[in-house]
């Protein structure tokens, strides 16, 4: 703060000026930082997941490992009972006089899970590629 009473006026003025007219170059970067921030925390929480992502990977147990090619392998049996199994047996029944419904599954749910996977395995599959571990 100034001493004097024009020096006081000043900064007073331009307090006032760059609270109504902020500094467009100082907005700017602070908005960057803050963008930066964020991105930041993002690859620090990316950077975890594979941290961990890794260490399951690597565990022997089937119950930790395990889970993602289960998955894998639920949604292919699902996906071939409702695609293939389920209208063979529909016809091969029909055909041989039995009326029976079979039951239907909900794909919405199963598909969102495929794609998922799908989605996961393609990544690895170019990480193999690339002889990224």
């Amino acid at each position: 703060m100034a001493l004097d009473p024009i020096s006081a006026v000043f900064d007073g003025i331009t307090t006032i000026v760059n609270k109504i007219w902020p500094d467009a170059t100082q907005a700017q970067k602070d908005a960057l930082a803050l963008e930066l921030a964020q991105l930041q925390a993002g690859t620090d929480l990316a950077k975890g997941q594979l941290a961990i992502n890794q260490t399951e990977a690597a565990n022997s147990n089937v119950f930790v490992a395990g889970w993602r090619p289960f998955i894998g392998w639920v949604c292919g049996a699902a996906f071939a009972y409702h695609f293939v199994l389920q209208p063979l047996l529909a016809f091969f029944l029909s055909a041989t006089g039995h009326a029976v419904t079979l039951p239907a599954f909900h794909m919405e749910d199963l598909n969102t899970v495929l794609l998922g996977m799908l989605g996961l395995g393609g990544m690895r599959s170019y990480e193999k590629v690339r002889g990224i571990k």
